[in-house]
């Protein structure tokens, strides 16, 4: 499916949640690779407001992608955003939603 490029040139981020290792299944902990990098992919929970309106995005980075030390509130800058849009079925049932993605996190803004 493709992906569009979001734009948060203008907004304010900050680090909501810290990183933690996205998992391909929580039964056997096994850790989400990146395809292209081979990197272990983490999750980070973003507040990204701009023009008056403040959201909380989960988005997968690349852990090469995130700094040490990324704490709740802490401000950063994001590289390369991407939403992307996703559906399954699993027992019958079809769930869909949006997914986000970042080529990097970088501290401050």
């Amino acid at each position: 499916m493709p992906s569009f490029k979001i734009d948060v040139s203008t907004a304010v981020v900050f680090v909501a949640t810290p990183p933690t290792p996205k998992l391909v299944s929580k039964q056997t902990g096994e850790i989400a690779i990146d395809r292209e990098t081979g990197a272990p992919l983490a999750t980070v929970g973003l507040l990204i407001s701009d023009e008056g309106e403040g959201n909380l995005y989960q988005v997968t980075v690349p852990n090469t992608g995130i700094p040490e030390g990324l704490a709740p509130g802490t401000p950063v800058s994001v590289i390369g955003l991407k939403a992307r849009d996703w559906e399954n079925t699993f027992n019958g049932q079809t769930r869909h939603g949006i997914s986000f993605r970042a080529v990097a996190i970088t501290p401050g803004a």
